[in-house]
């Protein structure tokens, strides 16, 4: 990387190409040490950030990997984001090996009218 080239924070980056929600969100993330600029970690929201850099971060279970092309002057539409930065991520594994998102409703949780009135009358029975 050429030190004359512009920079811009990293955590404005992150915003600006649409990676988080808001500005506070790619901070913390980048404080909390999740970020890594060129497979080092980034101390701090503030460190400078060019073309050329690779970023690695976790967003949501997947880990991202992308290539910095450009540098933004604005919060644009996802479109226009898009163009910001190169995907190197891997690509997600082959629906047969993910686990399925949510789990098969079973008939189970809170009981209805029906069960509560055949456990009241077993627990009376157990009583008497």
């Amino acid at each position: 990387m050429n030190d004359t080239q512009p920079k811009q924070r990293l955590d404005k980056w992150l915003w600006q190409a649409r990676f988080f929600k808001t500005r506070g969100l790619a901070a913390a993330q980048v404080g909390g040490g999740h970020v890594r600029i060129n497979g080092a970690h980034a101390r701090k929201p503030a460190q400078g950030v060019a073309p050329g850099d690779v970023l690695t971060f976790a967003q949501g279970r997947t880990v991202r990997v992308v290539r910095i092309l450009a540098l933004p002057t604005r919060r644009g539409p996802a479109t226009e984001a898009r163009t910001l930065y190169d995907d190197l991520s891997p690509a997600p594994p082959a629906p047969k090996d993910r686990p399925p998102e949510n789990p098969g409703f079973e008939r189970k949780g809170r009981p209805t009218k029906r069960d509560r009135r055949a456990h009241d009358l077993s627990r009376r029975g157990a009583l008497d």
